[in-house]
């Protein structure tokens, strides 16, 4: 026993036009899924994570001032 897949609910379709909507349905079965490219941050957000950090003033650090 077959699985019936389509139905005509409305309306008496032409041999051609079922025929056509089988080769639609059948194509998007088979068509590979889009699958969506991982969001990557953007070139700015990139930049910053970078950029060197603040210097902020105190005791010994000229000495951290050379690190990154």
């Amino acid at each position: 026993m077959t699985e019936q897949v389509l139905r005509v609910v409305k309306g008496d379709p032409t041999p051609e036009e079922l025929a056509a909507l089988v080769a639609v349905v059948a194509a998007r079965a088979a068509a590979p899924s889009a699958t969506a490219e991982p969001e990557r941050p953007s070139n700015w957000a990139t930049y910053w994570r970078n950029a060197r950090h603040s210097i902020y003033p105190g005791p010994n650090r000229w000495r951290a001032s050379a690190h990154p």
